[in-house]
C-alpha cells in the first residue's frame, strides 16, 4: 500500500470514528443482544462510548437473564440508531451494530469506566453504585453501519 492509500484510509477511518462518536453521543439508549442458550435475548440498555470507539460501556443488575447470559457467553452485538420513525428515516436515518465480547470491569479499572458511563447517564448513579450492579465493557471487533436503508459499510477495529 502507498503512502497516498494509507493517508486516504488513515483520514476515511477517522471521519467514520467522528460519524461514530457523534451517533454515540446523540444516542443513550442502545439494544444489548445476548445468547440464551441457542436463542437471541434483546434488551434495552443504557450505554456509553470511550472516545476511541473500542469500547461501549453498559450497567446491569448480576441478578437479570442478560447477566447470566453474558456469563454463559460473552459474544454480543448492540443496536444503536437515530431513528425517527418518520418516513424520512428510509433516506436520513443511521442503524449500527456492535459486534464483540462483554465482561465486567474489574474493580482496578473502573473508576475511568464509572466516570465515562456517569457522565452521560448521571441519573442512573444510584443504580451504577448499588452492590448488586455490575458495570460491563463491549469490546468492539465490527461496526456494521446502515445508512440509506441500505447503505451497509463494515467497520473492523484493529489491534
Amino acid at each position: 500500500m502507498g503512502f497516498m492509500e494509507r493517508q486516504s484510509r488513515v483520514q476515511d477511518t477517522r471521519r467514520l470514528t467522528e460519524q461514530l462518536n457523534e451517533l454515540f453521543f446523540s444516542q443513550t439508549l442502545a439494544v444489548l443482544s445476548t445468547n440464551e442458550g441457542e436463542q437471541p435475548y434483546c434488551n434495552l440498555i443504557a450505554f456509553a462510548a470511550t472516545d476511541d470507539i473500542r469500547s461501549l460501556i453498559f450497567a446491569t443488575n448480576r441478578a437479570t437473564r442478560k447477566f447470566t447470559n453474558l456469563m454463559s457467553n460473552s459474544r454480543v452485538s448492540l443496536l444503536i440508531d437515530n431513528r425517527s420513525n418518520k418516513v424520512a428515516d428510509f433516506h436520513s436515518a443511521m442503524a449500527v451494530t456492535a459486534t464483540g465480547w462483554a465482561a465486567e470491569i474489574p474493580d482496578q479499572d473502573k473508576v475511568d469506566y464509572l466516570k465515562l458511563f456517569l457522565s452521560k447517564h448521571p441519573h442512573l448513579e444510584d443504580f451504577v453504585m448499588s452492590p448488586g450492579c455490575a458495570l460491563l465493557r463491549v469490546c468492539v471487533e465490527k461496526y456494521y453501519i446502515v445508512t440509506r436503508f441500505q447503505n451497509v459499510m463494515v467497520f473492523t477495529i484493529e489491534g
